[in-house]
């Protein structure tokens, strides 16, 4: 089973994805259960609880960068910086309970911007997709 949080530098509560099913050289498949004490789900909506589609996306932006932590042996000094989204669509949606299957794939990479798209299934049906770019961003050190 791979670690995660060895992968990517995203911790609880921040952390969407449970568990990693396959991985390729160019993809990843994982896996987020919705659980109802999500601190997020507390307010959105109180009555009638739904994972916020930005977590979603969230999701499989996590999913991407472990593929890119996969893909470059580790991320070293680097953390996976998000810059660009595009075309996000919701389907439907995601509850407490709900068992993601959160996929992401790399389309291109120039340089060291990865060009990259995905989604979230619910049951074999699509409940978001997105396309979006990550580039591997130097760590800076801050002195305290």
């Amino acid at each position: 089973m791979m670690d995660i949080q060895r992968a990517i530098p995203h911790r609880p509560p921040f952390l969407f994805i449970d568990e990693v099913e396959e991985i390729t050289e160019e993809s990843i498949t994982a896996r987020y259960t919705v659980r109802p004490e999500l601190p997020a789900l507390a307010g959105h909506f109180p009555s009638f609880p739904v994972m916020p589609g930005v977590l979603a996306m969230e999701s499989v932006f996590q999913a991407g960068a472990i593929l890119l932590s996969e893909k470059n042996a580790g991320l070293g000094d680097a953390i996976p910086a998000l810059t660009r989204v595009r075309d996000a669509r919701f389907k439907r949606m995601i509850r407490p309970g709900d068992v993601m299957t959160v996929r992401a794939e790399i389309e291109n990479i120039v340089s060291t911007a990865y060009y990259m798209k995905g989604g979230v299934e619910v049951e074999g049906k699509l409940a978001m997709s997105v396309s979006f770019t990550c580039a591997l961003a130097p760590r800076e050190r801050v002195s305290r």
